[in-house]
């Protein structure tokens, strides 16, 4: 007798394998694989043991092959640290930073596949820094800027990891505007736009320095933030040749006042030409200056725009030359009802262009000296 086609054996009946028709081959039927039921595996972030730890993290604690069901990290003094367990609960992260120099904890749960519990547990230590360098920014919360107004942040000691430092940086705008970071001294650097920036524009700055390594051991001592907003467009401009101070404000010319500029046959009174920034103003300013003869001489509404006493104020003594002869010792004299209306409606941050001198307003010349860069020569000073 002939049998169907691969089927034919003794064993098939008593394998318990189902018989088929004539009309079709019959088949094994293979046993089902067991199911593995693996033990949870955890890991920790650091590792267990792990010494020199940025205190700035990430830590966190993952498993495959099962969930958490508690974690902990303590610090030396047995204080827990605030965390998050996710919703999957595949992962539990620490929240904020931890401290310089501690032995932190962890401990906790995981269940596996197989249902069995596996501990979390280990320790790290973060690092010590040499020492810790902090940093001071220029702008305030809810304050409001002129147009020119650079961001400024100074160091404590001299970067030397600017690159690191640079990208712990970041600035975010209302509107889009292009910037850069430009490192002008080994313990400032400064964030301007590209141009002017746009008025109405919110922005936020913030330098999360905490545990960013500085170099030569250093560390970032705080986190820094401000939020700020920029005003009305208003530009100054001062023709030292025509004796005249042209304020425009959103685009309409608001004042055009005589003035008179620094004496122009002593090099040492001329007024710089070039895109100054105000950076304060006083009702009362004392000015001094031994070399030419004089000392705590109070003028009215001055407004400073470098670091080197170059002012806009009022001054009675020289009213008859405002407008037709350059006689101050650098500063912009208004008449002081002039200066008033100048001031009462002039920001920290407003940008003032001098044209007309043959002494250039430079890089070294003043805090808010930014605006005397090209944009190339600008981008040239980011360290990333």
């Amino acid at each position: 007798m002939l049998t169907a086609c691969g089927g034919g054996t003794d064993n098939g009946a008593k394998s318990g394998a189902a018989q088929s028709s004539q009309s079709q081959p019959s088949a094994e039927r293979k046993a089902e694989p067991a199911v593995v039921l693996n033990p949870a595996k955890v890991a920790t972030e650091p590792a267990n043991g792990t010494d020199g730890v940025s205190p700035a993290g990430p830590f966190r604690v993952t498993v495959t092959d099962g969930t958490l069901t508690v974690v902990t990290l303590t610090n030396p003094d047995g204080k827990q640290i605030d965390g998050q367990l996710a919703a999957d609960k595949l992962s539990w992260t620490a929240a904020g930073a931890l401290g310089y120099d501690k032995t932190y904890t962890w401990a906790g749960t995981a269940i596996g596949k197989d249902s069995k519990e596996v501990p979390v547990a280990g320790s790290f230590h973060t690092l010590a820094p040499a020492r810790k360098i902090g940093a001071e920014i220029n702008v305030a919360d809810n304050a409001t800027y002129g147009i020119a107004m650079p961001i400024s942040l100074t160091f404590s000691s001299p970067v030397k990891d600017k690159v690191a430092v640079q990208k712990a940086l970041t600035v975010q705008t209302s509107v889009p505007t292009p910037g850069a970071w430009a490192w002008l001294s080994d313990t400032v650097a400064h964030w301007r736009p590209q141009n002017y920036w746009t008025p109405g524009t919110k922005v936020t700055v913030t330098a999360k320095i905490y545990g960013v390594p500085f170099g030569n051991g250093a560390y970032g001592l705080d986190d820094l933030a401000a939020n700020f907003a920029i005003g009305r467009s208003e530009i100054v401009r001062g023709n030292t040749q025509t004796h005249r101070l042209v304020v425009i404000k959103d685009g309409q010319q608001i004042f055009d006042f005589p003035a008179s500029y620094g004496l122009d046959s002593d090099p040492g009174r001329v007024t710089h030409s070039g895109t100054h920034v105000v950076m304060e103003k006083a009702e009362i300013v004392s000015m001094s200056n031994l070399q030419y003869g004089y000392k705590d001489v109070k003028v009215p509404w001055g407004v400073r725009i470098d670091n080197f006493g170059e002012y806009i104020h009022g001054y009675e003594g020289s009213r008859a030359q405002q407008g037709n002869t350059n006689v101050s010792h650098g500063c912009a004299n208004l008449a002081p009802e002039n200066a008033k209306l100048f001031y009462d409606q002039t920001l920290m941050g407003d940008p003032v262009e001098i044209t007309g001198t043959n002494i250039p307003f430079t890089l070294q010349d003043g805090d808010y000296s930014d605006w005397t860069l090209d944009w190339a020569a600008w981008t040239a000073k980011s360290a990333a």
